[in-house]
């Protein structure tokens, strides 16, 4: 039987065991070093980001705009010093305030400055009661947003927040002339002469007259009316002079009949 002959043992050019003991384990704990920092940088931003998504899922909703500030816009505009001061005596900012948080509610204001406060007539603006401070300021106050050019589009009389035109009260009419517009109340009349604010859900015009409703300015322009009483006191006196002429006339005209017939 032939057996293939076996070559003498030749040892390796490497050393096995030299590598097995000195190169891998050196390499080991670099290998594990750098995935412990690995897995610290994932876990890391895992709970950032599970902390913004938190954040995100439970901040709420920006609050929408507030209203705008009638009084802040009338004072940076200046010269609106006595129409502010009404405005707050009467309450008449709060209101408008309230309704303008309606995004769907509109207004139009006509801002009287201090100098057609200043030409009203002497004491006609201390007179008022409180009631009639009231109408006037929201006589100057029109329900529903009016850009400047579309006051030709408006119906007369043109309704106010002072009461229902429709039924003759406190009405306001309007005309236009190209860009020109003019308001007239019955006792004064007079232009828009300009626009201190408009955003769409509110406009805020200047005028130069202060709009005087018929209903409050054309009773005190005419004066008191005589009282009922001293009225009927008047007339009985009258009547009872009347009577005792006519009684002497009689008498008179009995005492001359007797002389004569003497």
């Amino acid at each position: 039987m032939f057996f293939p002959s076996i070559p003498p043992y030749k040892p390796l050019p490497f050393p096995i065991v030299s590598i097995a003991k000195s190169t891998i384990p050196h390499a080991l704990p670099i290998t594990m070093a750098i995935m412990k920092q690995c897995l610290n940088l994932i876990f890391t931003l895992s709970v950032l980001f599970f902390s913004l998504l938190l954040c995100s899922a439970e901040s709420p909703a920006p609050a929408p705009p507030g209203p705008p500030d009638i009084i802040k816009i009338l004072k940076k505009a200046n010269q609106y010093t006595i129409f502010i001061r009404l405005l707050k005596s009467t309450q008449v900012t709060d209101r408008l305030v309230g309704e303008l948080r309606d995004p769907d509610d509109g207004k139009t204001i006509f801002a009287p400055t201090d100098e057609a406060f200043s030409n009203m007539k002497s004491g006609s603006l201390n007179s008022l009661n409180d009631e009639q401070s009231v109408q006037l300021v929201l006589y100057h106050v029109v329900p529903i947003y009016i850009p400047l050019n579309q006051f030709q589009t408006v119906s007369n009389p043109m309704m106010t927040q002072a009461g229902d035109s429709g039924d003759g009260e406190f009405p306001l009419n309007v005309t236009t002339a190209g860009n020109t517009v003019t308001l007239m109340t019955g006792m004064t009349k007079t232009r828009i002469a300009g626009t201190i604010y408009s955003d769409g859900q509110l406009a805020i015009y200047r005028v130069d007259q202060v709009l005087e409703p018929m209903q409050i300015f054309a009773a005190k322009s005419s004066g008191p009316a005589p009282a009922p009483g001293k009225s009927r006191k008047g007339a009985e006196k009258s009547k009872a002079c009347s009577l005792a002429l006519h009684n002497l006339a009689l008498f008179a005209v009995s005492v001359i009949a007797f002389a004569l017939s003497l």
